[in-house]
């Protein structure tokens, strides 16, 4: 039976709650300059989101989003600029070999050598982004994908892998490629003793799923710290049926939605 009021509605219950017309569903745009926009306010409000969350560690961190123009470029944000002070005219637009075609600031030299593989490697990937978040650089220490222990854990469920291969800072595309390579089928990666990298078609669900990931090794780490306490795991067929409904796509841009709407409150240019 499928039955909407349950928080684990079948597939088909779940398309018909998420093309309700009472609920936003993602811009679609004709205009390729007008998506350019958007996408590049998107990439400008993530970062201030993720300064607010204190996800910033000096120069390190990078939100990128492919350009809908010319699709074998994408934009990031400057090297050495606060998340919190990088505006759109501060943005740079660099292509996949690495020529900057727009904007006149430094690029970090990792955030090409992981983005533009993994944007060269995956059309349907918009966005990436990367951050040395405490919780996500904790718990990538252990070296393990996130357990299904609550239910925003469950959107990464079979969704994300862990990436072992520290070598020092990564300035080689050879190992973007290899991260690359794990983002085939899967929406995010935890960095052996590194951080958090997280995908997605949208800026948005790329965001989100960043900042629930982090809060999901948060919730892990403050759970494995419980001494004498064994933990309740999901079961799979659980995990999955939750997955469904909050891992997908539109899930991850809906998420984002209400920060979206707490940055544009101070920041209305950004609408």
């Amino acid at each position: 039976m499928n039955d909407l009021s349950s928080p684990f509605a079948s597939r088909d219950a779940q398309s018909n709650i998420i093309n309700n017309p009472d609920i936003p569903t993602s811009e679609k745009f004709s205009d390729p300059l007008e998506e350019q926009t958007h996408r590049k306010k998107r990439l400008v409000v993530s970062l201030k989101l993720f300064s607010s969350f204190g996800f910033d560690e000096g120069v390190a961190g990078h939100i990128t989003v492919r350009d809908p123009i010319d699709q074998e470029s994408f934009w990031v944000n400057p090297f050495g600029i606060h998340f919190s002070e990088v505006g759109i005219t501060d943005l740079i637009r660099v292509t996949h070999d690495g020529k900057i075609v727009e904007g006149t600031n430094p690029v970090n030299a990792a955030a090409f050598a992981i983005h533009s593989r993994i944007h060269m490697a995956h059309p349907n990937i918009n966005a990436a982004c990367h951050a040395h978040s405490v919780y996500g650089k904790t718990w990538s220490t252990f070296g393990q994908c996130l357990d299904p222990i609550t239910q925003d854990s469950c959107a990464f469920y079979e969704h994300h892998d862990v990436f072992k291969q520290y070598s020092g800072l990564v300035l080689e595309t050879s190992e973007g490629d290899e991260i690359a390579k794990l983002l085939s089928n899967k929406k995010a990666l935890i960095l052996q003793n590194h951080g958090l990298l997280t995908v997605g078609s949208f800026v948005e669900s790329a965001a989100w799923w960043f900042i629930t990931m982090e809060r999901s090794c948060q919730a892990q780490l403050m759970a494995n710290s419980v001494n004498g306490k064994d933990i309740i795991r999901i079961s799979n067929d659980a995990a999955r049926k939750a997955f469904d409904i909050i891992g997908n796509e539109e899930a991850g841009w809906f998420g984002f939605q209400p920060l979206l709407q707490k940055i544009i409150k101070k920041y209305p240019e950004l609408k």
